[in-house]
């Protein structure tokens, strides 16, 4: 990958190193900004889990090598955290290509869109993070840049506005998206490969956590790494995190050994419990079942028991907590499980959702003498 590849069309890129993703932004502190790209993975070996969508992916690249071509257009969906940036630079560095990054929510106008692939060189890679959320006049202009590779730029306005044909360089475009479902169809059929992220299990994020700590140079554990992997929720993204701020408190009150108990008195510090759930998430599963009772309540009603926005609520605890099966979406409104009463150590009702039914007492036969 070319080192002088820009995010946007003045802005460099950082070096790609990590099984997560991180918000690539010029204004970090430059300490962070190494923190992040010391971590990434160069090449697709080196990245952890996945290991699906990693063969799927050599076999894209190595077919579109073999043949000397551009390879298809790719789209990578999943919940945030999972390495579709790190992804999206590694199929640039084992391309030997330029990547250039922007993201959708910065695609306002197809004048945005077309200055960004004039600059395009024969082999690049467009990589645009939140693709769903581009605007729909850019979207559109997107389409005939992916088929044929030109853009019609229109000059003026009225009667007498005209349409004129720019034809621009090979290029693979790579989105990545959060929400697939909210992406139109034509935009999606236009990709040639669609890899879809999981979540990942113990035994990867600890060899992610593991990886990265020996960027770091943190003294760390089996066991300690066994304790922030099972607190992950299933994202290497968090994985780092927790490992980073784990290495603080052992730095700080401790000897700089992550053991088990470092770990465990870190996460607690840090209101990290024993499932990975943070304050806002037992604020919500406590706020269900003190105030509510267990449910069923709406969403805009448990955002305001908790002080924060109902957006809030719905993208960033109830993904986690409905995997975890504390937390169930019905069409009357949220309910609290068996588990999350169990997990807040509060007896559950005997119709909490989840709950084992309760054995009806089998009928005994009257005897002679009653009544």
């Amino acid at each position: 990958m070319h080192e002088d590849g820009p995010v946007e069309p003045e802005t460099e890129i950082p070096d790609a190193t990590d099984a997560s993703e991180e918000t690539l932004s010029p204004h970090r502190a430059n300490g962070e900004q190494e923190i992040d790209a010391s971590l990434r993975p160069r090449k697709l070996d080196d990245f952890v889990g996945q290991q699906r969508v990693r063969e799927q992916l050599r076999l894209v690249l190595q077919g579109a090598l073999g043949r000397g071509e551009q390879p298809d257009h790719i789209l990578f969906a999943g919940p945030p955290g999972l390495g579709k940036t790190s992804l999206a630079m590694i199929l640039a560095t084992e391309l030997g290509s330029a990547i250039r990054v922007t993201s959708g929510p910065a695609l306002e106008r197809p004048g945005d869109l077309a200055a960004m692939l004039s600059n395009l060189t024969a082999g690049d890679v467009l990589f645009i993070d939140e693709i769903h959320r581009m605007a729909r006049p850019a979207e559109e202009m997107l389409y005939l840049a992916m088929e044929d590779y030109r853009v019609d730029v229109v000059v003026g306005k009225g009667p007498g506005a005209t349409s004129i044909p720019l034809d621009i360089a090979p290029f693979t475009l790579v989105g990545a998206t959060t929400r697939s479902g909210s992406l139109t169809g034509p935009l999606r059929d236009r990709f040639g490969f669609t890899a879809h992220m999981e979540f990942y299990e113990p035994a990867e994020l600890e060899e992610v956590i593991n990886r990265s700590a020996g960027i770091l140079g943190v003294d760390l554990r089996p066991d300690g790494a066994t304790e922030i992997a099972r607190r992950c929720r299933g994202t290497p993204r968090i994985a780092n995190r927790l490992l980073r701020r784990v290495r603080d408190y052992a730095e700080v009150r401790s000897d700089g050994v992550v053991t088990v108990e470092v770990a465990r008195a870190a996460l607690e510090v840090y209101d990290v419990d024993e499932l990975g759930l943070d304050r806002l998430d037992r604020a919500v599963l406590g706020s269900l079942a003190r105030s509510f009772g267990g449910g069923p309540v709406g969403a805009s009603t448990l955002s305001v028991a908790v002080g924060e926005e109902q957006s809030t609520i719905e993208e960033v605890c109830e993904p986690y907590l409905v995997r975890a099966g504390m937390l169930a979406r019905t069409p009357r409104g949220r309910v609290a499980t068996a588990a999350a009463w169990q997990h807040l150590g509060m007896v559950a009702p005997a119709n909490a959702f989840g709950a084992a039914p309760v054995a009806e007492p089998e009928p005994v036969e009257p005897g002679l003498f009653d009544e």
